[in-house]
């Protein structure tokens, strides 16, 4: 599979990412000069940026600027040798630059464009700007996230982008699939719109309000429409959070006979329910009496789902991270060995992979200029000359 991204930062991206950890060739295409805006976002180590070494792996870097006509037709020769076009600029600035679904189409009627936004190409909104965080607001999802009496919550790191970016890398797939049965297939358009991937994964928000009447409202831990009678965060004793969840009748009594506490008050569904305050309150003093090692060992023993509430130092030194191959260690030429996420999910048949971290920028146009495109030396040499690429 051929992908070329004319996409920035985390959404777009992370979609062809998904599909380059699985073998597809993807060519990131970014502006001469400053490339993409993720090379000089989040944390650093000697000065070296280290977030686009895990958001551009397994890519492939070339520069070109859309602003030169020259550069416009070249972004059309990729559209051509591509079955797959990733956008993420606005409605305005596809349509000027002829990455929009029309002037894709005509170049390559085969193509699917994949076209994120931040409200969607058919809305009124279309020339809107959007970012993740505005996505994750629009959605539900933060309305939803903190403590009754506390502010609506956003996650620590780029939910809306990513959940985005899954969704998008789904979306192409299915379209390929499509592609490749159907005798008619003429291209597909997928219009994807920041805030609709997070909406679509809370499933009974809307039918929830449409049939009672109510929006559903923050409730800390426990799930706003189905709470359990046992889920919630906990602080051991030496400082740890543990997080405890048990949603089942079953599971709940192995708290309570854990905690000592009377079978015959919690034996229902109802009781359970009922009594999930004084529970919880319980189970707050048991695990603040003890260390958190020995919190997870009982829970263990009584069959109790529960887990640390892990950092990435946590993850790095846990066993079954380990056992499941979900780290890597890719050899960088700025950094040396570093350590990364695996390629996921695992394909046991025929696993994908991580073969080089992100690439310096422009590092590829002589191979797919070249190489890819048929473009000759002399050519290449003016284009870099007259600052196209």
């Amino acid at each position: 599979m051929k992908v070329v991204e004319f996409a920035h930062v985390v959404a777009g991206p992370l979609a062809g990412a998904m599909l380059a950890d699985q073998g597809a060739d993807v060519v990131h295409v970014e502006p001469p000069g400053a490339g993409d805006a993720a090379r000089a976002m989040g944390p650093r180590r000697d000065g070296v940026p280290l977030w686009f070494k895990v958001a551009g792996r397994n890519k492939r870097s070339v520069t070109l600027d859309l602003h030169h006509e020259e550069g416009r037709r070249i972004a059309h020769d990729l559209i051509a040798w591509a079955d797959v076009v990733i956008v993420t600029l606005r409605a305005g600035r596809l349509r000027a630059w002829g990455l929009d679904w029309e002037a894709v189409h005509a170049v390559n009627p085969k193509a699917i464009l994949l076209q994120i936004s931040g409200f969607g190409a058919t809305s009124s909104r279309a020339d809107a700007p959007g970012f993740g965080k505005m996505g994750e607001a629009r959605s539900g999802v933060v309305h939803l996230t903190g403590f009754p009496d506390g502010p609506p919550v956003h996650t620590g790191f780029s939910h809306g982008d990513a959940v985005t970016g899954l969704m998008g890398a789904f979306a192409i797939l299915a379209a390929l699939h499509r592609r490749d049965t159907d005798p008619d297939f003429d291209g597909e358009w997928i219009d994807l719109a920041l805030f609709e991937p997070l909406f679509r994964l809370v499933e009974w928000q809307i039918i929830a309000y449409d049939q009672l009447g109510a929006a559903p409202e923050r409730a800390g831990n426990q799930l706003a429409v189905a709470p359990a009678a046992v889920i919630n965060t906990y602080r051991s004793g030496d400082g740890d959070w543990l997080t405890v969840t048990s949603a089942t009748t079953r599971s709940v009594l192995n708290v309570v006979r854990l905690l000592g506490l009377d079978e015959a008050e919690y034996a229902t569904v109802e009781a359970q329910h009922a009594g999930r305050e004084r529970l919880d309150h319980a189970l707050r003093e048991w695990v603040a009496a003890r260390p958190a090692e020995e919190c997870l060992a009982a829970f263990e023993r009584a069959e109790v789902v529960a887990s640390r509430v892990f950092s990435a130092a946590d993850i790095v030194a846990d066993p079954v991270y380990a056992e499941r191959e979900d780290v890597v260690t890719v050899d960088d030429p700025d950094l040396g060995p570093v350590r990364m996420q695996a390629a996921l999910p695992h394909f046991r048949r025929n696993p994908g992979g991580v073969w080089r971290t992100g690439p310096a920028l422009g590092a590829d146009n002589e191979l797919v200029y070249g190489r890819w495109l048929g473009i000759d030396g002399e050519r290449l040499a003016k284009l870099e000359g007259e600052g196209v690429i």
